[in-house]
């Protein structure tokens, strides 16, 4: 049973090239009960924020946050700020993950 709410927090800057691999790798993770909160910060490349607003029609877990560049620790600080549940993950876009990384 999952009754434990894990966040994972996204800074997005530039990463069209790894997003969509990225946001994949976390919603097809085994533990489904997830905030996953994409911090775009103020990226200007052509589709780094028009993939994560795919993905939030995708998935009702998402959640995209736009900002002005403040670097990625303000960028995950967003997101932490909204964050309401137990658990937050801070993951990399680069990084991509096995699909049991998150589990309890």
């Amino acid at each position: 049973m999952q009754t434990k709410t894990i966040g994972v927090v996204i800074p997005i800057y530039n990463v069209e090239k790894y997003l969509k691999e990225c946001l994949d790798s976390v919603i097809n993770q085994t533990y489904t009960n997830l905030e996953i909160i994409l911090v775009n910060d103020g990226s200007t490349d052509e589709n780094s924020l028009n993939i994560a607003k795919e993905y939030t029609l995708k998935d009702k877990r998402i959640t995209l946050f736009d900002k002005k560049n403040g670097g990625q620790s303000t960028a995950r600080n967003v997101g932490i700020e909204y964050f309401s549940g137990e658990y937050k993950l801070k993951n990399k876009t680069q990084t991509i993950k096995e699909n049991s990384l998150i589990e309890f």
